[in-house]
C-alpha cells in the first residue's frame, strides 16, 4: 500500500467512525458524509482563507472535468493525523496523488491525466 493510500485509508476510517457517532447520538455532532473511495478529498478546516480559494478552484475545476470532491475537516481527524497537515492544507489527496496549494486549474488538469 503506497503512503497516500495509506493515508486516504487512515482518513476514511476515521471520517467513518465520526459518522456512525453521529448517527448514533442526538449529539450535534459536524455534518459529516462518508467518503467516496474514488473522490478527490480537500483537506482543510474552517476559517482557513487559503481552504476556501482552493475549494473555489476545485469548484470550477469540477464543473468542466469528470472529478468528485469531497471536502474533509481535519478537526475531525485524531491528533497525529490532523497535526500532519495542519501547516498545510489545502491538500488535496487523489486516489494516486497529494497535492499541496497552491495549485492553479493546469495543475489539477495535469492530475487528471496522471490518473
Amino acid at each position: 500500500m503506497t503512503q497516500i493510500n495509506l493515508t486516504r485509508h487512515k482518513i476514511a476510517q476515521q471520517i467513518h467512525t465520526v459518522t456512525l457517532s453521529t448517527n448514533d447520538s442526538n449529539a450535534k455532532l459536524p455534518d459529516v458524509q462518508p467518503l467516496d473511495g474514488q473522490a478527490w478529498w480537500l483537506l482543510g478546516t474552517s476559517g482557513c482563507h487559503l481552504c476556501d480559494v482552493a475549494e473555489e478552484t476545485l469548484r470550477l475545476f469540477s464543473s468542466v472535468s469528470p472529478v468528485k470532491v469531497q471536502k474533509v475537516d481535519i478537526a475531525d481527524l485524531d491528533e497525529a493525523l490532523m497535526q500532519e497537515f495542519a501547516t498545510i492544507i489545502p491538500v488535496i489527496l487523489t486516489p494516486t496523488h497529494q497535492l499541496k496549494y497552491p495549485f492553479s486549474i493546469v495543475d489539477l488538469q495535469t492530475l487528471i491525466l496522471d490518473t
